[in-house]
């Protein structure tokens, strides 16, 4: 018997062999697909809720990001034009300072210009008082000498000067017109 049958290949397995691979396998696949790959396909899909919800929040975020962006660019402009605005405004108001300040000196060098303008006329009418009086006591004296009669009678003196001054103003005033 041992003739009759044929010596056993290694390479070709026994047909009991693949019955107990086959039922070893078909066990195997059955706890796979029962027991672990739902917790698979469950951590898959967390995995993939996850990331989609990442991305999700990411584009979001990048949305509020362009928002901030837009408008931190819209309040930088209109902080630019508030900027320049007060730069106009100030050069407006410091042109206006500017001129009234012009305005004050110029008003101040005219009250000053008058001022001394009114103490030179004063002075003048002074000087000028001064000069009739000194010239009426010269003019008595040498009156009395020449006519050899006292002119000391205060009214009649002043009244002598006061002739001889009027007709001297009306002499050089033809002559300085």
């Amino acid at each position: 018997m041992l003739a009759a049958e044929e010596p056993h290949n290694p390479v070709v397995p026994q047909l009991a062999e693949v019955i107990l691979g086959l039922v070893a396998f078909l066990l195997l696949f059955f706890v796979i697909k029962k027991f672990v790959s739902p917790r698979f396909e469950a951590l898959y899909a967390e995995r993939t809720a996850k990331i989609e919800g990442g991305i999700e929040k990411a584009e979001q975020a990048q949305a509020e990001a362009q928002r901030t962006l837009e408008q931190y660019k819209e309040q930088l402009a209109e902080a630019r034009a508030e900027a320049a605005r007060i730069r106009d405004d100030a050069r407006a108001e410091g042109l206006q300072i500017i001129e009234e300040l012009r305005e004050q000196a110029q008003a101040e060098s005219a009250r000053i210009v008058a001022q001394g303008q009114h103490q030179l006329d004063a002075q003048r009418a002074q000087i000028v008082a001064e000069l009739r009086a000194d010239l009426g006591r010269t003019a008595v004296e040498l009156a009395s000498k020449v006519v050899g009669e006292s002119l000391e009678d205060e009214a009649r003196r002043r009244g002598t000067v006061d002739r001889f001054l009027n007709e001297l103003d009306a002499v050089a005033a033809p002559a300085s017109k």
